[in-house]
């Protein structure tokens, strides 16, 4: 069971945004304070903690600051909300948080830093032909194969080939109403496939900001449609 922990304002967008945390193997915690917050997560030992920068008690960097301190609570991913200014970013770096989101908040933006620390596939799955040709094992041989769940880290791709963790597959493909997107991308895991396919995470590598605009557009409009 993954636990998410919000605190304060967010929890509006928590609940307009349940694409991935509305599930049963995730529990979400609500706190109206930074001190709330603290002793939530001492009980629970939650995954994620979500927190504005700009708390009324404890600001955002200072509550991370009192996390990573504590041998007790430091083990715990940490999202940022925060205006994205040079100095709210600065703050968020030096206090030790794993990311940060800018406000007001996006939903692919959001979902993604979530996700990411959760490590759990969206709900949402959208299929489209994908070319790959690998250059790990295979030695530069290019096959075709299905992709899922794609978003703008990565895929989820069904194959015939075997492929390792940390392959690098060369990918070309294309999004209805854009250009053929082509990018480097790493497997990061194997997932059980059908009968006669294999499923593996991949993660872009090096993606063009016009192709990640291209995928978001993508997403959203998928999204705004179901």
């Amino acid at each position: 069971m993954k636990k998410v922990l919000v605190v304060d304002h967010l929890k509006s967008h928590i609940d307009k945004e349940k694409s991935i945390l509305d599930r049963s193997d995730i529990r979400i915690f609500m706190a109206t304070t930074g001190e709330e917050a603290l002793a939530v997560h001492r009980t629970e030992n939650v995954d994620v903690i979500v927190i504005d920068l700009d708390m009324p008690d404890i600001g955002g960097d200072r509550f991370c600051g009192i996390v990573r301190r504590d041998d007790a609570l430091k083990h715990v991913a940490v999202i940022i909300a925060c205006s994205g200014s040079a100095g709210d970013i600065e703050r968020v770096n030096r206090c030790g948080a794993n990311a940060y989101v800018t406000k007001p908040l996006r939903p692919l933006q959001f979902l993604e830093s979530v996700s990411r620390f959760l490590d759990v596939p969206e709900r949402k799955s959208y299929r489209v032909l994908l070319k790959a040709t690998v250059t790990g094992k295979f030695g530069g041989e290019p096959f075709y194969c299905s992709s899922q769940n794609i978003s703008v880290s990565g895929l989820l791709i069904d194959t015939e080939k075997v492929l390792d963790k940390g392959d690098v597959l060369s990918c070309s493909f294309f999004l209805p109403g854009s250009e053929c997107i082509v990018t480097e991308a790493e497997v990061m895991r194997a997932m059980k496939g059908g009968e006669q396919s294999n499923s593996f995470g991949v993660r872009f590598l090096n993606l063009r900001p016009a192709s990640k605009k291209a995928i978001e557009a993508f997403i959203e409009k998928r999204s705004s449609h179901t």
